[in-house]
């Protein structure tokens, strides 16, 4: 006889997940809505199977508030093996050249500054970028000569952690878009060696941190209602965007999809971008024209 079906729960919220090494973004998004019966489940933010840290999972109406997330500010710890590349400019791919030259502090140090700021990146052929409808890592495994265009990125900063004769640490704050694995070769190659990503760890997605991360350890020892404690609520996702908080008529407008005008003396004339609320509760994101706020996506 079959094990009876799990009722899926109509959960909303977010799990910091610290992301387990050698595990897929996606296999982690299907063990978190297992564990909670989630009705619905998504991520903000693809992390390498070989790479460890942030990973936020949203759950049910916090799936609306990924787009939020997922453009805010990144920060990643990562090591640079020198001496060789690789296929896939990580552990994970064949060695395609190798060098016998090994950057000193200085010289490393010295060069950062050209990786700061809006720069072209041409990203790694094994990455999930499309190309006619096909993603990059596919056709590259097919055999099959992969040809990406640079890109534009935005490079907060990049810091020095520690410094060795076969690897070095760094730390680097950066917006959406950015391999990581892409700027420890082309460091490498500016300082006229070879090299790869040989640790990679994502210690921030927008407003979440290292601080708020759980394991998928530490989910498994709880029940249910421990598991649910640890829920982050949707409007965390906005941590990092103004918030307006609506009377009871304009939020009755807001949640039919309707602009609504803003009234008293610190009511804001002009927003890119921005969160509505009633009593505390998500009501939507959206932007402040002319003194009226304007719903974008609206929550239930």
């Amino acid at each position: 006889m079959s094990a009876p079906k799990r009722v899926k729960r109509p959960i909303s919220g977010w799990v910091v997940l610290n992301k387990p090494y050698d595990m897929t973004s996606t296999q982690a998004v299907g063990k978190l809505r297992w564990l909670y019966s989630a009705a619905k489940a998504g991520h903000a933010g693809t992390l390498d199977p070989l790479a460890t840290g942030i990973l936020p999972v949203a759950l049910g109406e916090a799936t609306k508030a990924v787009p939020q997330v997922q453009d805010g500010t990144k920060i990643y710890r990562f090591a640079i093996a020198w001496g060789s590349a690789t296929t896939t400019d990580d552990t994970e791919g064949a060695v395609i050249a190798t060098s016998d030259v090994r950057p000193d502090r200085a010289a490393l140090e010295a060069i950062l500054p050209q990786f700061t700021g809006t720069i072209l990146q041409r990203p790694p052929i094994y990455s999930a970028l499309k190309i006619d409808g096909e993603r990059a890592y596919d056709l590259a495994r097919a055999g099959e000569t992969v040809t990406l265009e640079p890109r534009e990125i935005v490079v907060d900063a990049i810091t020095l952690v520690e410094h060795g004769p076969e690897q070095s640490m760094l730390e680097v704050s950066c917006g959406k878009g950015t391999y990581v694995r892409s700027l420890a070769r082309d460091i490498a190659e500016a300082l006229g060696t070879r090299g790869h990503v040989s640790l990679l760890h994502r210690a921030a997605v927008g407003p979440f941190t290292d601080a708020d991360a759980v394991t998928i350890e530490q989910l498994e020892a709880l029940d249910q209602d421990g598991r649910d404690s640890l829920l982050k609520p949707v409007w965390a996702g906005f941590a990092d965007l103004p918030e307006i908080r609506l009377d009871p008529h304009q939020a009755n407008g807001v949640r039919h999809g309707n602009p609504v005008l803003l009234t008293g003396a610190g009511a804001p004339v002009s927003l890119d971008e921005c969160w509505a609320s009633h009593k505390g509760e998500v009501l939507a994101t959206g932007w402040v024209e002319f003194g009226q706020f304007r719903p974008r996506r609206v929550f239930n």
